[in-house]
């Protein structure tokens, strides 16, 4: 027994669907290549950035103070200018160096080994007698 499935038609493309497909294609290398062509617009553009100015100057009257050296070593003893001495000594010093010299930076180079308490009591006292401007440098001696 034979079965009629229907008339045998011919497969077609579908063309609408081709050509969406393009049109989409088309649509999305056309917005693409606009936003890669503003960002090269934005890049060539000059932005408002203030640079620092540098303050060293060759004349030593205009320079900045040297700073104030104090060191720790590995034991924790504190030293300034080669010369130890005890917390109290050193609180005497700060608080004469604030008093000359208000805004003289302080430069504390603690060993490498040394226990951070140590550099935490330099620097309690450097800010309670109001030197702010620190610096630290940590050496192995």
């Amino acid at each position: 027994m034979r079965i009629d499935l229907g008339d045998d038609e011919q497969p077609e493309i579908g063309l609408i669907a081709l050509i969406d497909c393009i049109f989409f294609l088309l649509m999305f290398f056309m917005v693409a290549t606009s936003f890669k062509q503003k960002e090269q617009q934005h890049k060539d553009k000059p932005l408002p950035i203030q640079l620092p100015r540098a303050s060293a100057t060759p004349v030593r009257a205009l320079a900045a103070p040297d700073p104030l050296v104090i060191r720790v070593d590995q034991a924790g003893v504190v030293s300034i200018g080669g010369e130890g001495m005890g917390a109290e000594a050193l609180h005497e010093r700060l608080r004469e160096e604030a008093r000359r010299q208000p805004g003289r930076p302080v430069r504390i180079e603690g060993d490498g080994r040394v226990h951070y308490q140590s550099i935490v009591r330099v620097l309690d006292l450097c800010q309670f007698e109001g030197l702010t401007n620190i610096a630290m440098l940590t050496r192995r001696q």
